[in-house]
């Protein structure tokens, strides 16, 4: 089977949907697929791996974008393929499989963010003179809404409801497949060596709770909400909290937001981290209070590494947590005291123990393993229908 996979970006220091596209790549690899992939970045090489970079002559980050696409659009026609997947927009895909959401969605979850509702209003009517953002935009609603309609693949309910939503998709224009991500394989010394180094690294004693927190994108992941949930907890006496920000947001607006809060003892902004394994083996519990998250990969690797997360009903990871049983899902990002709350009650060691077992147990069916296995299966579907599953 021969592949072309469509994705601008594949530098995992991007973000989740950028990891996830590299693990699904090497996957099916090994599978036997062969796999061609189109993009602007220059991933490391694979035996076997087809990489196709394309780079723009312009100067602007969006006319750039723009000849990425026009020129995608060209090489497939010169080539033969038997599936054409695309995760960035693309016309000429069998599959559009938007690991990020969709762009609709994106436009409205930041305009969350806002909550002043004339800021709203004026960051609305802004966004109208965004060229990038409106290239981008009808890009996706040509895809989706053109004569050329490919199967669309949601990593989530929450992102079947965006396409519903956002584009009145058909039941049979969308197949879900669920998220997945690699398990982890770390043996008890390992994660105990884990825990002992890094706590000590940090001055952290065992009884003391270590909060982890993970983003890139500080202010749509709710890092402010949950230094400001950290803060209440100080001032009920809260003095074992501490918490960890792993992620390339950091900058000096949120060292002094630290110290305006009170906190700056009890928190540390790590930077970008190639260790976040090693973390999760420290840490007892995960916060990712986002304003949006088609399917969090930082909520799923948590759990497949045993820790209870507390994440919101805005991010797709979210649902296949019970609340109370693997975790705690609230349904306001801005709600900083039930963040607070939530935090304070996996204080508890044994609930904590209790909930990380219980997301570890659905290790295979988040397993990317799993995921891999339902796409090959829709790629074979789609080459016995001849394409008339478009």
């Amino acid at each position: 089977m021969k592949i072309a996979l469509v994705a601008e970006w594949l530098d995992a220091w991007r973000g989740g949907a950028e990891t996830s596209t590299l693990e699904f790549v090497h996957h099916i690899m090994d599978r036997g697929v062969e796999v061609h992939v189109f993009t602007r970045s220059r991933p490391s090489p694979a035996p076997g791996l087809h990489v196709h970079t394309i780079s723009g002559a312009s100067m602007s980050r969006t006319r750039r974008s723009i000849t990425f696409t026009h020129r995608v659009e060209h090489l497939l026609q010169s080539d033969s393929f038997d599936i054409v997947h695309a995760i960035s927009p693309c016309r000429h895909a069998d599959i559009y499989q938007p690991r990020g959401g969709t762009v609709a969605e994106t436009i409205e979850r930041n305009l969350a963010l806002l909550k002043w509702r004339p800021a709203r209003r004026l960051k609305r009517y802004a966004n109208r003179l965004n060229f990038k953002q409106r290239y981008t935009l009808a890009l996706e609603r040509g895809l989706l809404g053109g004569a050329d309609k490919p199967l669309v693949v949601a990593v989530s309910d929450y992102v079947v409801r965006q396409l519903k939503q956002h584009y009145r998709l058909p039941d049979e224009r969308i197949r879900k497949v669920y998220n997945g991500v690699d398990p982890d394989d770390s043996t008890a010394q390992e994660r105990a060596r884990h825990r002992a180094a890094i706590r000590k690294e940090f001055s952290i004693t065992d009884r003391g709770c270590l909060v982890l927190q993970i983003a890139h994108n500080f202010r749509l992941k709710g890092v402010q909400r949950w230094m400001e949930a950290l803060a209440l907890l100080v001032k009920r006496g809260r003095t074992d909290v501490r918490s960890l920000v792993i992620g390339k947001g950091d900058s000096e607006r949120w060292h002094r937001l630290a110290a305006r809060l009170g906190i700056t003892e009890y928190l540390t902004f790590m930077g970008p981290s190639t260790r976040v394994r090693e973390f999760h083996h420290a840490a007892d519990m995960v916060v990712h209070p986002t304003y949006y998250d088609p399917c969090s990969r930082v909520v799923l690797e948590a759990m497949v590494a045993g820790l209870p997360c507390v994440t919101t009903r805005w991010d797709g990871a979210s649902e296949v947590i019970a609340d109370g049983v693997q975790g705690f899902v609230i349904d306001d990002p801005g709600d900083v005291s039930v963040l607070a709350d939530r935090v304070d009650r996996l204080r508890d060691s044994h609930l904590r123990q209790q909930l990380g077992r219980a997301a570890a147990a659905l290790g295979d069916r988040l397993s990317m393993a799993r995921h891999t296995a339902e796409m090959l299966s829709l790629y074979e579907e789609m080459l016995v229908a001849g394409g008339a599953l478009r």
